[in-house]
C-alpha cells in the first residue's frame, strides 16, 4: 500500500487551496490532515476522503468503493473512506469542494467523539 512521493506531492499541491496540510505515515500510506483533523488518506496512489451518509452516495453513484484491505480472514472495508473519482481528481474546483466537505465531516466527527469521551469521563 505504498504511495509514491510524486503522487503525494501532486495531491498536496492539488489540495493547497483548502489551507495548510500536514502529511504523516499512516498504515503504509499517507494521512492528510488540516488543523489536526485527518480528512483524507493516500493508499496505493489513490486518494480517499472521509465520508458520511450524506456524501457517500456521491461516491457510490460514480462507481467508487470504500477503502479495503485483505487479511487472512478476508477483505475488510473501511466505509469511512471512499476513493475520489478520477473525474473529480482532474478538476481542481471539484477537488476543493469535495475536500472541504470531507474536512467538515471529519471535523464534526472529531468534535462528536471528543464530547463522548468527555461525557464518559464524568460518569
Amino acid at each position: 500500500m505504498s504511495v509514491s512521493n510524486e503522487y503525494a506531492e501532486y495531491v498536496m499541491e492539488l489540495l493547497e487551496p483548502i489551507g495548510r496540510l500536514h502529511k504523516a505515515r499512516f498504515f503504509g500510506g499517507v494521512a492528510l490532515s488540516h488543523d489536526g483533523v485527518q480528512f483524507a488518506m493516500l493508499m496505493d496512489n489513490s486518494l480517499y476522503f472521509v465520508v458520511d451518509d450524506s456524501t457517500r452516495p456521491n461516491y457510490e453513484q460514480r462507481g467508487m468503493h470504500a477503502f479495503s484491505y485483505l487479511t487472512k480472514k478476508g477483505r475488510i472495508q473501511i466505509r469511512k473512506y471512499f476513493e475520489l473519482p478520477e473525474a473529480v481528481l482532474t478538476d481542481s474546483e471539484q477537488v476543493r469542494q469535495w475536500a472541504q466537505a470531507s474536512l467538515r465531516i471529519a471535523s464534526a466527527s472529531k468534535k462528536a467523539s471528543s464530547g463522548k469521551r468527555a461525557t464518559t469521563r464524568h460518569k
